[in-house]
């Protein structure tokens, strides 16, 4: 495990605690912005690359929702210098050091360029005109706190942006957490039977919960080294299911994501499905009840539940969560 970070068990285990108190800090912050005018005007672009682009995309729909344009960019596939733009960018970065971020943050003037990050004095937040922190949240290598403290930090600005206003409902997200953590923990050691043998996984979800699809299949080959991918409903019903085989399939929705579901089930295939809809199991489709929250805060109980399948599955397949098999050294600036 790199140095700087936590075991993925202590994570886990204080993930709760520290969600409440990020949850508050942010809010504080996000006001204090919003009072002053900073958070106003044409949308924001989020650009973040792995698990910091996925955490943008309930954001970029609640923002989209509002009738407020908004885009998530992954920073590697953006040529640069970044065009001439009145959108500010937000660079999402936990670490603060996410090379590509950076760097594009870097071509765009200085008054565009925001930041939400974990690390405090990091390159990114030096570079930022506005910057938000997570509060230097000790996380794990595969993020566990520091991803779904990211959520809410992006949701938050998404629900405050141009003139909007906080949900009041925020300081109850991280009970609700505490509740699937613990109906998970009966139940968990069952729903992995099928992952242990399963040759890959595909991770869909609603397009508010595109994002959590996307870091589940990230959690899974970081984690349990299993090939995964992450895709919306609609793109995942536009031809990829039909190499559906000898794997799993996980689903984060409401209606059509239990057809889809059901659909996958009855022709044999095992589905493990995430919804604050009250339905039947039946052979091959599993359920894991959440409760029904905003966008914005769904994608952080649906984090849970894949930090959940990806580790308990490792261990099942008598992997170290908490050991990754190669390291780059270029995708971090000192």
């Amino acid at each position: 495990m790199p140095k700087g970070y936590i075991p993925l068990a202590e994570a886990r285990a204080a993930q709760a605690d520290a969600l409440a108190k990020a949850i508050a800090a942010i809010s504080a912050d996000i006001e204090l912005l919003q009072g002053r005018g900073v958070l106003q005007g044409p949308g924001p672009i989020f650009l973040g690359i792995g698990a910091s682009f996925a955490a943008s995309a309930a954001a970029v729909w609640t923002l989209r929702s509002r009738a407020i344009h908004s885009w998530r960019l992954n920073a590697g596939e953006h040529p640069l210098p970044f065009p001439a733009t009145s959108h500010p960018l937000i660079g999402v970065s936990q670490s603060g050091k996410s090379s590509e971020t950076l760097a594009t943050l870097n071509t765009v003037e200085e008054r565009l360029r925001f930041s939400v990050v974990n690390a405090k004095d990091s390159p990114i937040e030096a570079t930022s005109a506005v910057s938000i922190s997570l509060g230097n949240i000790p996380d794990s290598y595969a993020s566990t706190i520091g991803y779904t403290a990211t959520i809410a930090a992006l949701g938050m600005i998404a629900e405050a942006w141009d003139g909007g206003s906080i949900d009041v409902s925020w300081p109850a997200v991280s009970d609700a957490l505490r509740a699937v953590e613990k109906s998970l923990a009966s139940r968990i050691a069952n729903l992995i039977v099928p992952l242990q043998t399963a040759q890959y996984v595909d991770c869909v979800g609603a397009a508010p919960s595109v994002g959590s699809a996307e870091v589940g299949s990230l959690l899974l080959r970081e984690i349990a080294r299993i090939p995964s991918t992450g895709m919306s409903t609609r793109q995942y019903l536009h031809g990829a299911m039909e190499s559906a085989g000898q794997g799993v399939h996980i689903i984060f929705g409401e209606e059509r994501e239990l057809q889809l579901a059901q659909k996958l089930a009855r022709a044999g295939h095992d589905v493990v499905l995430v919804s604050p809809l009250d339905i039947d199991e039946e052979n091959h489709l599993a359920h894991i009840a959440i409760p029904s929250l905003t966008p914005t805060q769904r994608p952080i109980i649906e984090a849970l539940v894949m930090q959940t399948i990806a580790v308990e599955t490792a261990i099942a397949r008598g992997l170290d969560p908490d050991a990754f098999v190669f390291e780059n050294n270029d995708t971090k600036v000192a």
